[in-house]
């Protein structure tokens, strides 16, 4: 029963203190209620297609979520860091490198007599100029150096010291010498003139470019062969700087070989072939880490020799008792710093030995 003054069904819907007030708090806006994963099918839509009375709602897309907000900002300053640093710190393109050909000069030095032999080897190296010349590695002594303008003293022994290597490799081994192998000389060619290292031993041709004689002293196997290993030598070597990234070390040594004819027995006379070599090389730093040479000329004068004949594959002297045709330039001595300028010269007698 109702109280004073209240209608007897109780206080209407809606009206104040009505029973709306105890589900206020329940009550949803118009917001809540459009972002609500579940909505109400109509009438219609459930008569028709049978569905639940519910569906579930597409959640709504409010932006970004914070990871890929985070992925985009990393990626940003990713770039904008790159750029900076091409802009303070631009990169410098290697410089192309040129690439220089050896050089080669080889002369034969004709004798003007018959050339004298020995069957003992040290007795014709006891009677000739050669005969206080060091014996093989020895005869290629390192000059005194000091540090440059650009280059350490170190390195200037490296550069001294790989030059040095090049020519026991070059003039020394028996292998090379014999032309059974030139691996140990192609090992310390710079990479740049493998090109035309190469080709002087596949096409070899006089034309100042590609004579095996401008890397390296071979004798034809098929003419001498060796009869002393004890070869002597002397010379020197000289290092400068021509330029702030690259040292020169000139060589200037003269080599003596004894000789005696291919397959000839222990009984055959010996003779003496002298070997003048002038080289000029030049490292650059990279050089000098891969320990490498680069060969800028080569200047050869042999003896005696033939004129006339092929030193461009090898060197096939004239050997004990044997004599060369009559017309050639006037006598060169390659113990002496001079300098033969025909394509063939005369071995001076005073290089022979006195026997």
């Amino acid at each position: 029963m109702g109280g004073p003054g209240d209608p007897p069904e109780g206080t209407p819907e809606g009206a104040p203190g009505g029973g709306e007030d105890e589900y206020r708090s329940v009550v949803f806006d118009e917001s809540f209620v459009r972002a609500a994963r579940l909505q109400e099918y109509s009438a219609q839509e459930r008569m028709a297609d049978h569905a639940p009375a519910v569906r579930r709602r597409p959640p709504l897309h409010r932006g970004l979520p914070r990871q890929a907000l985070l992925l985009v900002l990393l990626v940003a300053l990713a770039f904008g860091t790159a750029v900076y640093m091409g802009v303070r710190h631009p990169t410098q393109l290697p410089k192309a490198q040129i690439v220089e050909q050896l050089r080669m000069t080889v002369i034969p030095l004709a004798p003007q007599s018959a050339v004298p032999g020995a069957t003992n080897p040290e007795a014709l190296y006891d009677h000739s100029p050669a005969a206080q010349f060091r014996i093989g590695a020895e005869g290629f002594t390192l000059p005194p150096v000091r540090r440059t303008a650009h280059f350490s003293e170190s390195q200037v022994v490296a550069a001294v010291t790989i030059a040095k290597d090049y020519l026991v490799a070059s003039s020394l081994d028996p292998d090379v010498l014999t032309g059974d192998t030139v691996r140990g000389v192609r090992l310390l060619v710079a990479p740049q003139q493998l090109d035309q290292f190469d080709q002087s031993f596949y096409r070899p041709a006089a034309d100042g470019r590609h004579s095996p004689t401008g890397w390296l002293v071979r004798f034809d196997p098929a003419h001498a062969q060796l009869a002393d290993h004890r070869i002597r030598v002397q010379g020197t070597l000289q290092a400068v700087e021509p330029s702030s990234d690259a040292l020169e070390v000139t060589a200037d040594h003269t080599l003596v070989y004894a000789l005696k004819p291919a397959g000839a027995d222990a009984r055959a006379k010996s003779s003496l072939v002298t070997v003048r070599r002038e080289l000029t090389f030049r490292f650059d730093r990279d050089d000098l880490r891969t320990h490498q040479a680069e060969l800028l000329t080569s200047y050869v004068q042999a003896g005696p020799l033939a004129c006339g004949g092929d030193t461009a594959d090898h060197l096939s002297p004239l050997l004990a008792g044997q004599t060369a045709k009559a017309g050639a330039p006037p006598g060169t001595n390659p113990y002496e710093k001079d300098s033969a300028t025909a394509l063939c010269g005369t071995l001076s007698s005073s290089a022979q030995p006195r026997v």
